[in-house]
């Protein structure tokens, strides 16, 4: 299912944490993920795209160091948007094709989550099961703390 997100809501929201999103709208931080964009710094740079639940942080200095196979941290805006199409704050896994997606084990436990729409303006509530059918997702213990 795909929503809109309020524009009232949408305008207060632009700039801030999915805390105040999931909290607007009656959702848990247990059922929300977010989407983010790292990068390997080797030559040449590589990137993926992380899926972790909001109530968690994503190991970069370990389990992304370990998975990349180079120092790594989070991807600037513009390369989130040069490698995706999409912005910081929306960013949606359904889609990516140019980089691998890495999904954090502890995302397919849940029933259902909550993820960026590809925009600022919209969520996508699904089953985590759908990463199962993306070609390049990989579900992988121990990718968030």
């Amino acid at each position: 299912m795909v929503a809109d997100v309020d524009p009232n809501v949408r305008s207060i929201l632009e700039g801030i944490d999915t805390a105040n999103f999931v909290q607007a709208y009656g959702y848990s931080l247990e059922d929300s993920a977010n989407t983010i964009v790292v990068i390997g710094k080797a030559d040449p740079p590589r990137y993926a795209a992380c899926v972790v639940l909001a109530n968690t942080r994503l190991d970069v200095n370990r389990a992304v160091k370990q998975k990349i196979g180079a120092r790594a941290s989070f991807a600037s805006g513009e390369d989130v948007e040069r490698m995706t199409g999409m912005t910081i704050g929306g960013v949606t896994p359904i889609g990516i094709t140019d980089i691998p997606i890495w999904v954090d084990a502890r995302v397919m436990t849940r029933e259902k989550i909550i993820l960026g729409g590809g925009n600022r303006s919209s969520k996508i509530l699904t089953p985590p099961s759908i990463f199962l059918a993306l070609p390049n997702a990989e579900v992988v213990e121990g990718l968030a703390n």
